[in-house]
């Protein structure tokens, strides 16, 4: 392809609304154009790598057995419904109506569309196991798009559903697109970590997160160098401690303390000039229909899904303030653990634990308490890991301490279980001729985010560095003298020849100037760089350079594209 046909408008400038560097690089190098607030036009570079990618997936998809369909995007509201996801999902679906008053929603997933299929057209245990996927756009009401391609409200992406007769089938039907997800972005050249995960709207008990590591993600992963255990920090559990007090440590009396007006852990360190360490803060939840009080060291936050598995509710909500006055006599704020009722149950997170002379609320308006001790002042009723894991908290597995990484999740895939097949009676008739749920999963792949995530992870202060597989080109020939006969003329032969090697090959054909040329090509980060100048061309050899090196080296105009090919063709499955 020639530079001048391609449509590739390049900018000087940043775009004033981007956030994060794929978004700045993606508009700059001419990849999207916003069309509406989290709606873009993709252009022809970004297209082609979307192809590619896409490309990707369906041959390790197809690999493993599954296969493709192509579902409507258009989903009717009454199989949402039926899950109870039209209302679960709220404002998140973007929702239209029909001349007929009849209401559908644009697909965010298609959950309730694949399910309902399969139950109209798999009848028997021998049709099972049966995977089906697909690559469409998905569309989703962001209260704040924001990102790019991120965080858009019209996004492309892969998802796949599996059906399966059993728990054992479909833990194997798991591991097979686990496994094909690696080999996924193994071959798109990225560095990422599968990571637990907490299944969120989507449901079911088993899941993974599939994160690009990256210092700009938006995501926290907590892993462990000794043992390999990692997760995603909403998920990511603490090994359990002792409350042992360290040795000399000289308790000392509870007193109470006036603090008017200071609701915060911040405003009473402040005030008392105690580190946010030293603060118990007392957190009320109603667990479906009962009161329970949660103890967290006062610089940690409490992990809701956590206190909701290991108190086996459906339901954990923060108590209104109203409950709150009722069940601590003060105004939100001044809770505290030492006087709570008899039968508000009390959980202290192991943060607190080995931890005395304790700041907390008094429960009483605009009062706290100092000195309180755990296991003199108050007795919990079990210590347990229900805060957000940071970094350096011990690994649940070995006990060694956990490293905090930035990451971008791209994919995640799920073992549901019947939750979808039992709420639309999705059923298959078992060897003995009796109706069974379909034992489901579902695995989500960004294929947009994929490229913004490959982004973020290979750039430099000039531009876009692609990972050859997902390169919209992988050569780009650079003549730097359009008015020398002899410069265009090597250029073109050196452009045809590659292209006669099946090496994807952009010609700079533009009259610019040499710098504008260069920066140009930085900026959208074609992998090869082969550079055809007067000086050059008299000696009988051009420069040939990887967007992520350097030092070019010397090669004869002829030999190029096999110097090329032999560099390009490892690196088109992933190992640049």
């Amino acid at each position: 392809m020639r530079w001048s046909r391609a449509l590739i408008p390049t900018l000087k400038e940043d775009p004033a609304d981007a956030e994060v560097v794929s978004h700045r690089l993606m508009v700059r190098a001419g990849l999207l154009r916003p069309a509406a607030r989290g709606v873009y036009t993709y252009l022809p570079l970004l297209l082609r790598s979307i192809l590619k990618v896409s490309q990707i997936i369906r041959e390790e998809l197809d690999r493993m057995g599954a296969v493709e369909l192509l579902p409507p995007i258009l989903h009717p509201a009454e199989l949402w419904k039926e899950t109870g996801r039209w209302d679960l999902y709220g404002p998140l679906l973007m929702r239209v109506t029909d001349r007929h008053e009849r209401g559908y929603a644009l697909g965010p997933t298609h959950e309730e569309i694949v399910t309902d299929l399969i139950r109209r057209e798999v009848r028997s245990y021998r049709q099972l196991p049966l995977s089906v996927y697909q690559i469409q756009t998905k569309f989703r009401d962001e209260i704040r798009p924001r990102f790019g391609v991120m965080r858009a409200r019209e996004f492309l992406m892969k998802d796949a559903y599996s059906f399966d007769p059993d728990e054992v089938s479909m833990a194997n039907t798991y591991q097979k697109f686990h496994d094909a997800y690696c080999a996924i972005f193994d071959r798109c050249g990225l560095a990422y970590r599968a990571v637990e995960a907490e299944a969120g709207e989507i449901g079911g008990t088993v899941n993974h997160e599939f994160m690009v590591l990256a210092g700009t993600g938006e995501s926290a992963v907590l892993s462990c160098g000794a043992c390999g255990y990692a997760a995603a920090s909403e998920r990511a559990e603490s090994a359990p401690r002792e409350h042992q007090l360290p040795d000399g440590h000289q308790p000392k009396p509870l007193e109470v303390v006036d603090t008017p007006g200071q609701t915060t852990v911040d405003e009473v360190a402040q005030l008392l000039g105690k580190p946010a360490e030293a603060f118990v803060k007392t957190l009320l939840f109603e667990a479906d229909d009962n009161t329970v009080a949660v103890l967290v060291r006062g610089d940690r936050e409490i992990n809701e899904a956590k206190l909701g598995r290991l108190l086996a509710v459906e339901r954990v909500e923060m108590a209104t303030p109203e409950r709150v006055v009722k069940v601590t006599g003060a105004e939100v704020g001044f809770a505290g653990p030492h006087t709570l009722p008899d039968g508000i149950r009390i959980i202290a997170d192991y943060s607190l634990a080995g931890r005395g002379d304790l700041v907390a609320g008094a429960n009483q308006t605009d009062r706290h308490v100092t000195g309180l001790e755990i296991g003199r002042d108050v007795e919990p009723h079990e210590w347990a890991d229900v805060s957000v894991a940071i970094d350096g908290d011990p690994c649940p597995q070995c006990g060694q301490p956990l490293k905090e990484t930035r990451g971008i999740e791209v994919g995640h895939i799920f073992q549901l279980g019947t939750k979808y097949s039992v709420a639309m009676g999705a059923t298959f008739l078992d060897e003995s001729g009796s109706p069974v749920p379909f034992e489901m999963g579902c695995y989500g792949l960004g294929v947009t985010r994929v490229i913004a995530a490959a982004i973020e992870q290979n750039h430099d202060d000039r531009g876009i560095i692609w990972p050859v597989a997902i390169a919209p080109y992988e050569v780009e020939v650079i003549p730097l003298n359009m008015d020398s006969e002899a410069v265009v003329k090597t250029a073109e032969q050196i452009y045809e020849a590659c292209q006669a090697a099946h090496l994807e090959t952009l010609l700079d054909d533009r009259p610019d100037r040499a710098g504008s040329k260069f920066a140009d090509a930085d900026l959208i980060g074609i992998p090869w760089r082969v550079v055809v100048g007067d000086r050059g061309v008299e000696e009988g050899v051009v420069e040939v350079a990887s967007r992520r090196e350097a030092e070019p080296v010397t090669v004869a105009p002829n030999e190029v594209a096999n110097h090329l090919r032999e560099r390009i063709e490892p690196a088109r499955h992933g190992s640049d």
